[in-house]
């Protein structure tokens, strides 16, 4: 991946307008809460360890970006592209995920308490050990996702698609809202 420095990111961002490219860029640990890249394409963007907690990346492409251990709390990625992410340990609590691909992304130990999961495609994702209390996954596609020790007290899965999903040594289902609407004890 590129080097970058931060000026040259400023300048980058600055010229960028609505839509900034930033697609095979190193800017791991970058640390810029708030931050707006709604709609931009940071394809297999390095963000290893960045601190993007409120950031928009509403709408953004983030294919097989480098997400690990960033910090992405209360962040707005509605309808972002996530596929083949890497968001192992990445804090995505309170995050908003609705409409997005999450398609085949690792988000192994990843915090989504409280996360908006609806609408959002799970399909083959790997969440062991993830961390879903409270999380909305309603209409979410979690078909075939690894759920392995995941953590979904309180978690909203009603008209979740589970189909093929591991749920083998689920932490806990207490108070999660089942796909047929049910509550679980």
């Amino acid at each position: 991946m590129a080097e970058i420095t931060r000026k040259e990111l400023m300048l980058a961002l600055i010229s960028a307008g609505d839509h900034p490219h930033l697609s095979g860029l190193d800017l791991s640990d970058l640390v810029i809460p708030g931050l707006d890249l709604s709609g931009g394409n940071l394809f297999t963007t390095n963000l290893s360890g960045a601190d993007l907690r409120l950031a928009n990346l509403s709408g953004a492409n983030l294919h097989a970006a480098n997400l690990h251990t960033a910090t992405l709390s209360g962040a707005n990625l509605s309808g972002a592209n996530l596929e083949e992410a890497d968001l192992i340990l990445a804090d995505l609590m309170g995050a908003d995920l609705s409409g997005a691909n999450l398609m085949g992304a690792d988000l192994s130990g990843a915090n989504l308490s409280l996360a908006n999961l609806s609408g959002a495609n799970l399909s083959r994702a790997k969440l062991f050990e993830a961390k879903l209390s409270g999380a909305k996954l309603n209409d979410a596609d979690l078909s075939e996702a690894n759920l392995f020790k995941a953590s979904l007290i309180g978690a909203d899965l009603s008209d979740a698609d589970l189909s093929k999903a591991d749920l083998s040594e689920t932490r806990s289902l207490k108070g999660a809202t089942l796909p047929d609407g049910t509550k679980h004890d």
